[in-house]
């Protein structure tokens, strides 16, 4: 079967599925929404806890980071992705779901070569490095500030 380009894209505009816009939209904002919801509620508790704004701050990204790569590495975040589309993009969650799913589809070939290498292809060596240094950092300053007074 011999196309122009041109016929292959009018072939291919038909057959095409018409995308829900609306419906799209109205499931990326409300996904998208309860997730900075949840992340609100985190953050309310630890308020709550006396906590300083600071300490908030630090463990309100570290849960919802935490909490998108742990529902990426069971598969849930990924059928809340398929609903709530850029609504699962933006928000914090989004960011943690794009280094841990290319490292649980090739955790089959091993820590380093599986796990750890796929996880620097994807998300780049910069976020990486970024976030490990940055998680380190607020380990050290916290324990510093709790023994240091």
């Amino acid at each position: 079967m011999n196309m122009t380009p041109k016929e292959y894209n009018r072939y291919v505009a038909r057959l095409a599925k018409k995308s829900p816009l609306g419906k799209d939209l109205l499931n990326s904002f409300l996904i998208g929404g309860l997730i900075c919801v949840i992340g609100q509620l985190i953050s309310n508790g630890l308020k709550a806890a006396s906590l300083s704004e600071d300490a908030v701050k630090g463990l309100t990204s570290a849960s919802m980071i935490f909490l998108g790569s742990f529902f990426t590495a069971v598969g849930v975040y990924d059928k809340l992705a398929k609903h709530g589309g850029a609504g699962t993009l933006v928000p914090i969650t989004g960011f943690a779901n794009s280094i841990v799913s290319p490292a649980m589809e090739f955790k089959s070939e091993g820590l380093v070569l599986g796990v750890g290498a796929k996880m620097f292809v994807i998300a780049g060596p910069v976020l990486v490095y970024g976030i490990t240094a940055s998680v380190l950092y607020g380990v050290i300053y916290y324990f510093i500030k709790v023994l240091g007074g």
